[in-house]
């Protein structure tokens, strides 16, 4: 399999080539354009009960769309709903966490599930439940705008809704910023407190903000 991203940081697209036998997973209604030499078919990653819990309060789509090149090679490309960055990573038997709809395209190797993030997570305006990325495998993931990839070592604060992935080694808390009338007043509210060893990856821009934004010219 050969891949590329095209795009980014402002429009990223996800280009695969795939040989005779090679299969990509995507997020239901993601592709953008394919060759005719490729099979399509829906299937629910993980069974039923774990695509349900998915879509219920992870944000994702019940159905991924599963593209096999079968005789001859063939292409397809993939476009996330919101203007974006791309972004890559080589899972080797170890786990990435997700947030809700920021999952895109894997290939077969990777398995996806539901993970409480307890209310803490509920509160902080990220839901309730992540998506666990484990396995072996290309996993590609987006954020909104552009994506920045930092590594932690120590803690680091992330405003609600900016947060995309990161790896498990990483914990975190939700707190306010600062004392009580710095929480209120400052417009900041919530933020989410990661402490530890690992990467996150932050997108720069929140769509809450922007529908809160547009929500003052109608």
């Amino acid at each position: 399999m050969e891949f590329a991203i095209v795009g980014n940081p402002d429009y990223g697209e996800l280009k695969v080539v795939l040989s005779p036998g090679e299969t990509i997973r995507a997020e239901a209604g993601s592709m953008s354009r394919m060759s005719t030499d490729l099979a399509m078919t829906s299937r629910i990653m993980g069974g039923f009960l774990q695509g349900m819990i998915r879509r219920i309060v992870g944000g994702e789509s019940l159905f991924v769309g599963e593209y096999t090149a079968e005789d001859e090679p063939g292409f397809v490309a993939f476009a996330p709903a919101t203007p974006g960055c791309i972004q890559q990573r080589t899972l080797n038997g170890d786990t990435l966490i997700l947030t809700a709809g920021a999952f895109m395209a894997c290939t077969p190797g990777v398995n996806l599930k539901p993970r409480f993030g307890g209310l803490k997570a509920f509160f902080s305006g990220e839901g309730a439940f992540f998506l666990e990325a484990s396995g072996s495998g290309e996993l590609f993931f987006n954020g909104y705008g552009g994506v920045i990839e930092k590594e932690i070592d120590g803690e680091y604060i992330v405003d609600t809704g900016h947060a995309v992935a990161w790896e498990p080694g990483l914990q975190y808390e939700v707190t306010g910023m600062g004392g009580w009338k710095q929480t209120l007043f400052s417009g900041e509210g919530l933020v989410l407190k990661f402490s530890g060893r690992g990467k996150i990856w932050v997108q720069s821009r929140h769509m809450g903000a922007l529908a809160k934004w547009l929500r003052g010219y109608c």
